[in-house]
């Protein structure tokens, strides 16, 4: 089957082929004109319609829900033999297991977050994230403490952990936002906009005089988001660090007048699409 662009391109050239040998036979005589088309016909350009396709149908739901049952002791010791199985060509099966075996199996996942690979336990901190058991986060926050811990296995135990229950996060917020990695420290500042707790907004007003520029801004973008305090205007972007210090005594005044009384505005809520 030839492409649209080709068909069209073929029916212009037929159309204006046409048009000449009907102009040729037209000075030659009214009967060439119709022996000619009824000897070799010609294709005629034609405007086809366009018609809306129709919208796809809603699809059945065929994903196998999770058990909500304890499990048994044959249950229990194959969810031990999975662990292992975090890391490797069938981990995303194993973390599939998991999570068709349900909340039941949280237990056990837990005692990957203490394995030595680091693959395993950053799977595990994933498969938690899956199953929705809130009841993980406290394990999640002891991760996101650890300051011997990857960097990258901590900051997605703090998003994991404000994404299940962010009431229980504020602590570890506040040890990562004390960290000598100032990605460890971003990713503090970050999550803290989800946590809608009034401990971390004076964890987030002691990151803005942060050496690191990128760490500041993040910070004071959360502070905005969570507290909608209407601060004076600064240039955040160029600033310098004795800057940043100068208007973190701002924020400071602020927060120690209004702390008593404060409560945190309801976050906003999406547009709807027009």
């Amino acid at each position: 089957m030839k492409p649209r662009a080709d068909l069209r391109a073929q029916n212009i050239v037929s159309g204006w082929l046409a048009a000449a040998v009907f102009l040729v036979a037209a000075l030659a005589g009214p009967g060439l004109v119709v022996r000619a088309f009824a000897e070799k016909p010609y294709a005629l350009p034609v405007q086809v319609p366009y018609e809306t396709p129709p919208r796809p149908g809603v699809m059945p739901d065929t994903s196998v829900p999770p058990s909500t049952r304890p499990l048994d002791a044959d249950e229990l010791k194959r969810a031990e033999a999975l662990l292992p199985l975090l890391e490797g060509k069938q981990e995303f099966w194993a973390m599939g297991e998991f999570v068709h075996l349900g909340p039941s199996a949280t237990p056990i996942l837990v005692k990957a977050l203490k394995m030595p690979a680091p693959r395993i336990r950053f799977n595990a901190i994933e498969t938690l994230l899956m199953i929705k058991d809130p009841s993980v986060v406290p394990a999640l926050v002891e991760v996101a403490q650890e300051a011997n811990e990857m960097p990258r296995i901590r900051e997605h135990a703090l998003r994991v952990a404000v994404r299940l229950n962010p009431a229980l996060a504020p602590p570890a917020v506040e040890a990562m936002a004390k960290d000598r990695n100032p990605t460890i420290r971003k990713t503090a500042a970050f999550e803290a906009r989800y946590v809608r707790q009034k401990a971390v907004v004076p964890v987030l007003i002691g990151l803005i005089p942060d050496e690191e520029r990128f760490v500041s801004i993040t910070a004071i973008n959360s502070l905005w988001l969570l507290t909608r305090h209407e601060s004076e205007i600064h240039d955040w972007d160029s600033s310098t660090k004795q800057e940043r210090a100068e208007w973190t005594q701002e924020w400071m005044d602020w927060w120690k007048d209004a702390q008593a009384t404060f409560e945190l505005p309801e976050p906003r809520q999406p547009r709807k699409p027009l």
